[in-house]
Formats: C-alpha cells, sequence, structure tokens
C-alpha cells in the first residue's frame, strides 16, 4: 500500500484530503506543521508528500529543502498545496525541484492525477 504524506496545518483541508486518500486506498499520514511533517517524512519515508507553504513551525519551502537535502528523503515526490495564485509561488515551487502545485481549494480528481504521476516516477 503506498503511503502519502500530507503536511497541512488547516485542520478541515487536512482532515478532508486524508479521506479522500483513504477512499482511495492509500495510507496516509498527516502533520499540522512542517516541524511534525519532516519528523513524519524521515521516520516513513513516505511514496508522496503533500505539503502546504505557509505552515507554522516550518513552512514548505522549508520542509522541501530539508528533505532534498536529507539522501534518505531526497527522492521522494513533493507536491505544494497552496492557497496562493500568484505565478511567482508556482515557478518557485517547479524551479526547487517540487513534483507538482496544486492551488487550493482542488477538485479531488486532480490530486488524484497529480499523485499517480508522481507514483509513475518511482
Amino acid at each position: 500500500m503506498k503511503i502519502i504524506l500530507i503536511i497541512e496545518d488547516n485542520d478541515d483541508i487536512r482532515e478532508n484530503t486524508c479521506e479522500l486518500l483513504e477512499l482511495e486506498g492509500y495510507r496516509v499520514l498527516a502533520a499540522d506543521n512542517g516541524k511534525t511533517g519532516l519528523i513524519l517524512a524521515k521516520e516513513n519515508k513516505p511514496d508522496v508528500i503533500l505539503c502546504d507553504i505557509m505552515m507554522p513551525e516550518a513552512d514548505g519551502y522549508e520542509v522541501f529543502n530539508a528533505l532534498k537535502d536529507d539522501p534518505d528523503t531526497s527522492s521522494i515526490p513533493f507536491v505544494f498545496l497552496t492557497a496562493s495564485v500568484e505565478k511567482k509561488a508556482v515557478e518557485t515551487g517547479f524551479g526547487m525541484g517540487a513534483k507538482g502545485y496544486i492551488q487550493k481549494p482542488f477538485d479531488p480528481q486532480e490530486l488524484f492525477e497529480v499523485i499517480t504521476n508522481c507514483l509513475k516516477e518511482l
């Protein structure tokens, strides 16, 4: 069973996304801030990481950079989730090496497609 880690500080979004992913057959791990997300990623080595950008403890960019700097987690596909619609934010995410960028609110089908594409690369 593929493991998805979602790092999201908004309770409703995190819980709803977890439920959607579980219904699709994924095992889901959830963190409500970047610091906890880093710990879960390093301990569990998920198949895909979905991460908000604006969060307490460590923002999404800090989480991404910390994971990419660690040989044990550097190859995990990373997808930014954000409410930002700024083109610069999207360019920054992809420029860093993210495998996807999903704007909230998102369509569940879009989420599943991005995850499927990430898993094909493994």
